[in-house]
């Protein structure tokens, strides 16, 4: 690291704290030229994350839009926004720790639901409608069965 003052590449770590809850790393170093001090933050690089369409066309990952769909089948239901920014929070660390640069919309969608499943089960079955293209009401009435057998 380079000193902002005298250009010297070389200095000491002098206090290392958490900034921004956890995200990054704040640093006070010392140049071991001039002894000036200066702050350094260090924060971990995210590779972009691609999604698949099922049409086949790629763009990349949108968090903000995952969690307005979410928001969207919980509507009138008492979801605390929280507990949906969690989902979305995790759903995107689940992506980032795969190592997979390219995820398919499918998969995104399948973690939705469990997600959702375990949250709020009528936002679960508005999500699973949308995502899934229920044709008509004997496919809606297949996942409320397949919702009930996990149930008991």
């Amino acid at each position: 690291m380079k000193c902002p003052y005298c250009g010297y590449s070389e200095s000491k770590v002098i206090d290392s704290r958490p900034a921004e809850e956890g995200s990054t790393i704040r640093r006070r170093r010392e140049c071991l030229s001039c002894q000036k001090r200066f702050t350094t933050y260090e924060i971990m690089e995210r590779v972009p994350l691609v999604v698949v369409k099922k049409d086949g066309s790629r763009q990349t990952f949108d968090r903000i839009k995952l969690l307005n769909g979410m928001i969207r089948a919980c509507e009138k239901r008492q979801v605390p926004m929280s507990a949906l920014e969690k989902v979305a929070n995790d759903i995107e660390q689940e992506l980032q720790n795969s190592l997979e640069r390219e995820v398919s919309s499918n998969r995104i969608g399948e973690l939705v639901m469990d997600k959702l499943k375990a949250i709020d089960e009528v936002a679960y079955v508005r999500f699973a409608s949308v995502y899934r293209h229920f044709k008509d009401i004997n496919t809606f009435i297949e996942e409320l069965n397949k919702l009930l057998q996990d149930r008991a």
